[in-house]
């Protein structure tokens, strides 16, 4: 791709802003929203739930012996209130800011070079650069929102100025140090998917460093959460003893890091990576003979990639649950967690709420998978696929099969990680490993049904599907997360599938409605299907 006569490197970076945010006018305000209302709703629950100093004296006391819980959210620094609120949402708040940037600069930068659209734009006055800058731009931008928004909830739920500038700054901090490693890895890979690999791999080092060195002993490798853009985000100390100067750190890492890939940027041809695609065998092996083998190839990665991380979650949240009783002292909190699991045994209530929103997470895996065919059929691979013998029906029906197989496997997994953590801190053997894989198991009826949602709008909306089913399982979420904060009604939160799952472990397990949440799950892609086969396909 050529510029064309006077222009420069950056020439039409401008325009290309303009279009990205009105391309992600929606998405954007979803993350922004999402991220802001995640602090909002953490410091009013610490603010309700532990109004009084001694409560959270004990709370941070309880929270600082529980490796798990440091490997998961970090040291404390201090037992304010705001303390509280920067000790749980920074590394996870932070981690979602980087997913909200990679998926930003690859969708604007490597994605449209590999659709051809950025070939298109590239054929106007438009510069070299001017995608990567853009991209860069929009990104960073949207992380100054975050910025904002966070700081001002914070303030207005009565937390010190200082530090919520310093745990917002810090928050943000890390979407911009991520938006610089997503701009190599956008210049390193040659396809979009590849990119976001790359760039997720980044961001789960970060994390895993970040985890090793919270949850390390006095005289352990506590180092190498220095080595992590969500490790100085919690280090800045908010609402401690604040190191500002530790917030210049991932500034300098996003600089830094952005010009690289701008110098990679200029100096590779269009539309290649610098660590080129393998060329695949001239004949296809006798393991791609059929469309399902097809679709496992395409899916088997995400799938892998989600049940390793419940595996490593369920451990961790398993490992924890052996001391939960001195980390709820408090009657309100005991209240709360008994509420959420459905039982009075305040152990057995903790794992059956944890894997609760574990279900919900899940969900989100079978919401991805499916539409997965929407992808396919986007890109024009589903027109490839189904230009030779394959028909519709196996075609879209081998991706629905691998997405509710691997809902199945990922909640398995979780439930057995669970198992794997209890069992090593507190004994019990085989029993415990049993009951909790299939208290994980006893959510895949609900996620499922979220999963056929997803279907039946691909085969009967298609246009809508990728907006509509993820709009649905955020009505879901906030059902789940505040149906009992609001108060909503009993009919209301009926409409949610994982209101009827079973409370386990310890709880009742009627056959009736996880009979009925599977067959709504079945009907639901019997009708996507039904949809698919008459609908044009492209």
């Amino acid at each position: 791709m050529r510029a064309l006569a006077g222009t420069t490197g950056l020439t039409g970076t401008g325009t290309l802003i303009k279009l990205a945010f009105r391309r992600d006018r929606i998405t954007l305000v979803i993350w922004i929203y999402a991220l802001t209302a995640f602090v909002a709703a953490t410091a009013y629950g610490f603010k309700k739930l532990y109004p009084a100093a001694p409560g959270r004296v004990e709370f941070v006391a309880a929270a600082s012996s529980n490796p798990s819980l440091l490997s998961l959210y970090g040291p404390l620094y201090g037992t304010s209130t705001g303390s509280l609120v920067s000790w749980r949402d920074t590394a996870l708040l932070g981690l979602a800011a980087g997913l909200m940037s990679i998926f930003l600069l690859v969708r604007h930068t490597r994605a449209d070079e590999e659709s051809g659209r950025l070939e298109l734009v590239g054929a106007t006055a438009i510069g070299r650069n001017a995608a990567l800058a853009s991209a860069i731009a929009v990104a960073g931008t949207a992380n100054a929102v975050i910025f904002v928004t966070m700081t001002a909830v914070a303030i207005l739920f009565g937390l010190p100025a200082a530090g919520s500038i310093a745990m917002a700054g810090g928050i943000a901090g890390c979407g911009l140090a991520f938006t610089g490693i997503a701009a190599v890895a956008a210049q390193l890979a040659q396809t979009a998917r590849a990119a976001r690999g790359v760039a997720f791999g980044a961001i789960a080092a970060a994390f895993l460093l970040r985890a090793v060195g919270d949850s390390a002993a006095s005289d352990g490798p506590r180092w190498l959460s220095w080595l992590s853009p969500v490790g100085w985000a919690e280090l800045v100390r908010s609402f401690g003893s604040i190191r500002w100067w530790l917030l210049a750190l991932p500034l300098a890492c996003a600089v830094l890091v952005a010009a690289v890939g701008a110098v990679l940027a200029a100096n590779r041809d269009y539309d290649a990576g610098l660590i080129g695609a393998r060329p695949g065998p001239p004949v296809a092996s006798a393991s791609l003979r059929n469309s399902f083998a097809l679709a496992w190839r395409l899916q088997r990665g995400s799938l892998f990639a989600w049940v390793a991380g419940a595996l490593v979650f369920g451990v961790l949240i398993g490992s924890a649950a052996k001391g939960i009783g001195g980390l709820i002292a408090s009657s309100q909190v005991r209240r709360i967690v008994i509420s959420l699991g459905g039982q009075a045994a305040l152990t057995n209530a903790f794992f059956a709420a944890i894997l609760g929103f574990v279900g919900l997470i899940v969900a989100g895996y079978a919401v991805s998978a499916v539409l997965r065919l929407r992808s396919e059929e986007a890109e024009g691979h589903a027109e490839s696929v189904l230009s030779t013998g394959t028909g519709r029906l196996p075609w879209g029906g081998s991706h629905l099969i691998i997405a509710a197989a691997g809902t199945v496997a990922i909640l398995s997994a979780a439930g057995l990680g669970a198992g794997l953590g209890y069992v090593y801190q507190a004994g019990g053997g085989g029993t415990e490993l049993a009951r909790l894989t299939l208290a994980g198991l006893a959510q895949a009826p609900a996620a499922l049904v979220i999963g056929g949602v997803a279907a039946a709008l691909f085969g009967l909306l298609p246009r809508r599907c990728v907006a509509v089913s993820w709009a649905v399982l955020g009505v879901v979420a906030a059902m789940l997360l505040l149906g009992a904060v609001l108060q909503l009604s009993h009919w209301v939160l009926d409409l949610s599938p994982f209101t009827h799952s079973p409370k386990l472990p310890g709880g009742t397990v009627a056959a009736e409605p996880l009979v009925l949440l599977g067959v709504i799950a079945a009907l639901l892609a019997v009708a996507g299907l039904a949809g698919l086969r008459r609908r044009d396909v492209g």
